[in-house]
């Protein structure tokens, strides 16, 4: 059943001067307009779309990538409002989200970016964004664990670090002392679970613990020294910032993937540099 707001895979039925008309396990055709045609297009071919309703209620496919698809988190941008709402830019040329007012207790503002669920209007079928994410987040029952990689995605800024929402199902926070390279809010980022509290708190690290860690660090480093010339200005004696500024590290693990790393005899530690062997 083709629904808007998901990506299918469909298979072209015809070809008209609009474009070319795919059609699904129950025959029913959509539309991939001229713009996103390209020669594989032929009948009897398999197409990856994604659907959205277009400004005159139909179905329409696109091989645009939208910023986030039905049940994902996303930090998009509002560009437009009228009586009814907002209309947020999510990567759909020809179609803007919208975010109805009932779903901002908030005064939100043309031009900045907001966090966001995408869901389906149970009366329209059409995508519509709300910024009410705890009807969605909730860390009531955790689905993660420790040590485990996740995806993530930086909502919003707090005093002591970020807060960050889990595979689109949990909230959790990167604190400040574990970040070792920028983060912005609306990254899309990798995570790795370090601690599920009591209380149901998670809190995520940049970087793997343990041996995984280690081995992490020790292959960035081999690839920052073969692209600067075989070497890097950082060694034993390197401040935190200076580490964390040139390769991402905190002074802790960068000394323990280097010290991996002579004990293979594939580098030279000095007091200001790392040198590869």
């Amino acid at each position: 059943m083709l629904t808007a707001g998901e990506y299918h895979t469909l298979r072209v039925n015809r070809i008209s001067e609009h474009g070319v008309y795919l059609i699904d396990d129950e025959q029913t055709e959509i539309l991939l307009p001229n713009r996103y045609v390209s020669l594989a297009d032929r009948v009897g071919n398999l197409a990856e779309v994604f659907v959205y309703y277009d400004s005159e209620n139909r179905l329409i496919a696109t091989r645009e990538k939208p910023l986030a698809i039905v049940g994902e988190v996303a930090v998009l941008k509002v560009v437009d409002r009228n009586a009814h709402g907002l209309f947020l830019d999510w990567g759909i040329t020809a179609k803007d989200l919208f975010l109805p007012n009932r779903n901002v207790p908030f005064e939100a503002e043309v031009g900045r970016s907001y966090p966001v669920v995408l869901y389906r209007d149970q009366m329209t079928g059409r995508v519509v964004a709300t910024t009410k994410l705890n009807a969605y987040v909730s860390n009531s029952e955790i689905t993660v664990r420790p040590k485990e990689q996740v995806d993530i995605l930086v909502v919003r800024r707090m005093e002591k670090g970020y807060r960050v929402v889990i595979n689109n199902r949990h909230w959790g926070m990167i604190y400040d002392n574990q970040i070792f390279s920028p983060v912005a809010v609306g990254d899309k980022l990798v995570g790795y679970v370090h601690r599920i509290s009591d209380e149901g708190r998670i809190d995520i690290m940049l970087q793997q613990e343990g041996r995984d860690q280690t081995d992490s660090a020790s292959t960035k480093l081999l690839d920052l020294m073969s692209k600067n010339g075989g070497s890097l200005p950082i060694g034993d004696k390197s401040s935190p910032e200076e580490i964390a500024a040139l390769c991402g590290l905190s002074k802790k693990n960068f000394k323990r993937a280097a010290g991996a790393l002579y004990k293979e005899r594939k580098v030279r530690i000095d007091d200001n540099s790392i040198t590869l062997i």
